[in-house]
């Protein structure tokens, strides 16, 4: 019971950081302050947003399980999944900073801006969590000197 309420309130935590996260970038962008006609559908620069936040997140995955695998060194040590996590960060990353960047509106524009900065947040950690994974598979456990 005790695990269980750890894990919810981390994850809340978690999420309550994000979404903080994401609105400093919009408001960083001065583009946080919503739309008087909010557009509804599936626009081009939606689209573009949330392929980048996928990719994002995609790679947040990666690089946390490839993280979990080099620090309880399982199998190949997360080498494979901190490289995807490296190559799928920075990708998602600048794509979500170019479409915040373009963006003439803030939220219900449909320009993407919330996608965006989204994908901009998860893009850096994928990339903190591939650089963190590499380092730590690179590393011999106790006892395997050379």
């Amino acid at each position: 019971m005790k695990r269980t309420f750890a894990i919810v309130l981390g994850c809340l935590a978690a999420t309550a950081l994000f979404v903080g996260l994401v609105h400093v970038v919009l408001v960083a962008a001065h583009i946080s302050e919503p739309a008087a006609n909010t557009v509804h559908g599936l626009t081009l620069r939606r689209l573009w947003a949330t392929t980048a936040a996928l990719l994002a997140l995609i790679g947040v995955v990666s690089g946390g399980m490839a993280l979990y695998r080099a620090v309880r060194h399982i199998g190949n040590h997360g080498r494979g999944g901190a490289i995807v996590a490296l190559i799928a960060g920075p990708i998602a990353g600048i794509n979500g900073g170019l479409n915040v960047a373009v963006a003439t509106g803030g939220p219900g524009t449909g320009n993407g801006v919330v996608g965006g900065a989204a994908a901009l947040v998860l893009g850096l950690i994928a990339i903190a969590l591939g650089g963190l994974a590499l380092a730590r598979s690179r590393r011999l456990p106790l006892g395997q000197g050379a």
